[in-house]
């Protein structure tokens, strides 16, 4: 007979140990959620600017409400921003080349780093930019329907993606199987010779007459990419259309440039199906003005998806700008270079504080560095193209150097994935800082001490408090 059968005392007596036992494991398990929901401990990565340290994951920092005194830094999840796109680089077809070179093993270990999902050593970029043709890095110039010179192709009969089927598209086509959500922005840094009004791969304007071939050519380059499995996201008309000095390059005004869109470009892509995203402008952040003269257009507004910008000039408050007279389309920042000359620490301070804090915290759903690779000439570059411009990786054989563009970009993109939101933190003293929620429900903070000291700070999160220390000039990204 079992020790409960048959008595009301001991009926009594088992249920009421039954009763505490199920209150003493519910208190427990209350106590254990909410311990791990209020007070997560913080994972954290360093870069310092003196380069002793490179994204290194450090010691795990509890939130025990301990304060050290310094300066709170309020991270908070009910104050929401834009969506996240992504953090990349442009993958230049010198890029690819160098990439393509590689022998299998190490081509096949070198993308799952840079493109895998950011667990272990993968930095998990999840934005990249393409030329469309060649642009200042690529090693020749050239496009998709090259003519003899006197000689036209209205009709596009001879348009081929010609030879970036040689190393591009192979290269594209292993990072889209490593990520297939991966986001793609394409640009042409010129439109083929012959439909420009000098003739000539660089400088010049597009011929009014050739305006809807050239949509054409758009139309049918997105159309090839999707063939080759590669899914164009969205495309700018012109890489920096007031610059006409670069090797290719062409002018583009704020007038030409939206007459282009609506008149050719945008009934092109409807006619053909095409949901591909339009983004204007391109360029620095010295002109609102031009893309304000676009948007300000009605019928382009309805069908532009947002507008571009670099920072070779003016202030990155300028997408705020932007943003703030036309808050129904997006920013995004596409293009900034590292200067072989560039000292590491102060070209990390510069564009954590500029690019990656400050173009999130100003609104832009994206961050693209510019070029992912080259070879220990800055090379392969076109004649006249960018002999400066330090690649993100240094590419020689199958030795991979990894410049401070790579640690500039993985603080963000290893930890941030597309879908994250930007939400709330402060920027006090000389931390910069920028806060996401990701969609896996961790919440990220990158900060930068652009300072000469070394900072003691606090980051607040709902009610509790966890001390932290960054060393002077360096980069340290949070995660609980």
């Amino acid at each position: 007979m079992r020790y409960c059968d048959f008595t009301v005392v001991n009926i009594y007596f088992c249920t009421n140990i039954c009763l505490m036992k199920a209150m003493l494991i519910t208190i427990l398990w209350f106590l254990f959620f909410n311990a791990a929901y209020a007070a997560p401990g913080i994972s954290w990565w360093l870069t310092k600017g003196d380069q002793s340290v490179l994204l290194q994951q450090q010691k795990t920092i509890p939130f025990d409400n301990t304060s050290n005194g310094g300066i709170i830094i309020t991270v908070d999840t009910t104050k929401k921003f834009q969506w996240v796109d992504g953090f990349g680089y442009a993958l230049t077809g010198s890029s690819a080349f160098l990439i393509n070179k590689m022998d299998n093993a190490s081509k096949n270990a070198l993308l799952n780093e840079l493109f895998g999902s950011g667990s272990g050593n993968s930095i998990g970029i999840s934005y990249i930019r393409l030329s469309i043709g060649a642009s200042d890095l690529s090693p020749s110039v050239y496009f998709y329907d090259d003519m003899p010179s006197g000689q036209t192709d209205p009709n596009l009969d001879h348009f081929d993606l010609g030879k970036d089927k040689e190393y591009l598209i192979p290269v594209l086509q292993q990072i889209v199987k490593i990520n297939p959500k991966i986001k793609i922005i394409a640009t042409p840094w010129s439109a083929p010779a012959w439909m420009k009004d000098n003739n000539s791969g660089m400088a010049g304007s597009l011929k009014p007459e050739y305006y809807k071939v050239y949509a054409d050519y758009f139309v049918k380059y997105i159309q090839a990419m999707q063939q080759a499995g590669i899914t164009i996201d969205a495309i700018t008309p012109q890489n920096e259309p007031k610059n006409q000095s670069n090797n290719p390059s062409m002018g583009m005004t704020a007038a030409q440039q939206l007459a282009f869109i609506n008149n050719n470009l945008y009934p092109a892509f409807k006619n053909a199906g095409i949901k591909t995203k339009i983004i204007i402008y391109d360029h620095n952040c010295d002109d609102v003005a031009y893309p304000s003269a676009i948007l300000k257009d009605q019928y382009a507004r309805i069908h532009v998806a947002g507008t571009s910008f670099h920072l070779y000039a003016g202030n990155i408050n300028a997408l705020s700008q932007l943003h703030n007279d036309f808050p129904d389309r997006n920013v995004y920042f596409t293009e900034q270079y590292t200067d072989q000359k560039g000292d590491f620490g102060g070209d990390l301070r510069w564009h954590m504080k500029n690019v990656v804090t400050g173009a999130m915290r100003n609104w832009s759903r994206n961050v693209i560095e510019w070029n992912l690779a080259n070879d220990p000439s800055y090379g392969p570059h076109t004649q006249g193209g960018c002999s400066i411009c330090k690649g993100a990786l240094t590419i020689s054989g199958l030795t991979v150097k990894r410049n401070v563009s790579y640690y500039i970009i993985a603080h963000a993109s290893k930890f941030v994935p597309a879908g994250s939101q930007r939400i709330w933190s402060d920027n006090k003293d000389n931390l910069n800082t920028v806060a996401f929620s990701t969609p896996d429900h961790c919440t990220v903070l990158v900060v930068e001490n652009d300072g000469m000291t070394d900072v003691n700070f606090n980051i607040r999160y709902a009610e509790n408090i966890a001390a932290c220390a960054i060393p002077a000039g360096s980069v340290a990204t949070y995660q609980w």
